[in-house]
């Protein structure tokens, strides 16, 4: 999979939670990317999504910034 279809994978799947009603709860980068963890707003499931790309980190961080 080329770096663009892999970005495009995970906005894909960080919009699909935010849709969902998720929120970015807390960021764990590392060298091998970063470790989001979302918390639905009314019944407090939570996922955690492992963010390889550079794009895709750029993108949940303009997220935060507008939210």
């Amino acid at each position: 999979m080329s770096d663009y279809q892999e970005f495009l994978s995970e906005r894909d799947k960080i919009d699909f939670l935010i849709q969902k009603g998720f929120k970015i709860e807390r960021i764990t980068e590392n060298l091998s990317g970063a470790f989001v963890l979302f918390k639905h707003t009314e019944n407090k499931r939570s996922a955690t999504l492992h963010v390889k790309t550079a794009n895709a980190r750029k993108y949940f961080s303009n997220l935060l910034l507008q939210n």
